[in-house]
């Protein structure tokens, strides 16, 4: 990690509205700063090994960092999540977290705890992010070791922890719900209610490769629970079985299909966000990676990106009548993961329904019409 003279920065006055009155705002932004990590976990959709000098050479440098920040404020933006990969991997990271706070914005990091140090706890410390993020995989060494795919990480992990404890960091735990960790979920689940008493998620939802690997992908697919086994274990969480019953009463329909027309994407993409990954090629969202959504920032810049490119990302058309007539008109559709940037990972188009999301989505409509909870 960089080490800049933290005691050096003057942070600058808010709010930031100021500066965006009569312009579309663009709120928030995801920073994908690497796709390198010091872990090689069996479920990730982006991991590359932490000294891959292909990947590293992609990274977009501070200063390029810089600009697109600067950027990013002049367009409205006061929150920026910054991930990875592994983050911490990154030697200019404090340098790069700095320089976010310095522009005013709200940081939240994604991090696996295993690389911090003495010197990222008094930067977090002095500049406290708005939160850290990070993913517990076990709450043993043999299953999280399982996961991870790297003998030692598990200590790391609990090193990182245990500093961040000490030092009354704020955090937030969650757990990814795969074949490899199902057994000890409950007691995942336990272990981070502990430690973070407001806050816990789990994801059973694996999203497949952005680099489109088939050797990674079968991995990914051999990590999926079944469509039982994700309501069995939503069910036996009353909080998260609250949340979903909720979401599924009160979340207002997408529009129907009469009233969208043939729009592909129903969803807010476009609409406040945007992720910039690590290689320079800005997405809609973190997971769209078709190519005909995704911009090159090394040769245009965000305002375009923003201003016209993602305007008409949103205004794209699909004559795909199964998606049409069964996904978009679905009355089950707020309880489905389908939207189109998934069904390209899934099935290398954006317009083709993913039968794996439909029997999860009719096993969660049958649960929750069984469980009065």
């Amino acid at each position: 990690m960089g080490a800049p003279d933290v005691t050096s920065i003057a942070l600058p006055e808010y709010p930031l509205w100021k500066k965006i009155e009569g312009k579309r705002a663009l709120l928030s932004l995801e920073l994908e700063i690497t796709a390198r990590c010091n872990n090689s976990c069996r479920h990730c959709y982006i991991n590359l090994p932490a000294n891959d000098p292909v990947a590293r050479n992609k990274e977009l440098t501070f200063e390029q960092l810089k600009a697109v920040i600067d950027e990013a404020v002049s367009l409205g933006t006061l929150w920026c999540l910054v991930t990875g990969g592994e983050p911490l991997l990154r030697e200019d990271f404090g340098d790069i977290y700095l320089y976010l706070k310095k522009r005013g914005l709200l940081v939240s990091v994604f991090t696996n705890a295993a690389l911090l140090t003495p010197a990222h706890i008094s930067l977090f410390k002095q500049y406290p992010p708005r939160e850290l993020e990070i993913s517990v995989y076990g709450v043993t060494q043999k299953t999280y070791e399982k996961v991870t795919r790297t003998p030692g990480s598990y200590d790391a992990f609990r090193r990182g922890l245990d500093l961040l404890f000490a030092n009354q960091i704020k955090i937030r735990l969650k757990a990814m719900a795969l074949r490899s960790n199902l057994h000890e979920m409950a007691d995942i689940a336990r272990f981070c209610r502990k430690h973070t008493r407001d806050y816990y998620r789990f994801d059973p939802f694996l999203h497949l490769r952005l680099d489109q690997n088939q050797n990674r992908n079968r991995e990914i697919r051999s990590e999926r629970l079944s469509p039982q086994e994700i309501v069995n274990l939503e069910q036996s969480d009353p909080e998260r079985f609250r949340a979903l019953k909720k979401a599924c009463h009160e979340s207002p329909q997408p529009e129907s299909g009469q009233s969208a027309g043939n729009r592909l994407f129903r969803c807010g993409i476009g609409s406040g966000s945007l992720t910039i990954g690590y290689n320079g090629l800005l997405r809609m969202c973190s997971s769209l990676c078709e190519p005909d959504c995704v911009y090159a920032l090394r040769t245009g810049s965000l305002t375009d990106a923003w201003s016209n490119f993602a305007l008409t990302v949103r205004e794209l058309r699909t004559q795909a009548k199964e998606v049409l007539n069964k996904c978009q008109s679905c009355p089950l559709i707020n309880l489905c993961q389908w939207c189109p940037a998934l069904a390209h990972l899934e099935a290398g188009t954006m317009d083709q329904p993913v039968d794996y999301f439909c029997q999860v989505t009719h096993a969660r409509a049958a649960m929750l019409e069984e469980s009065p909870l």
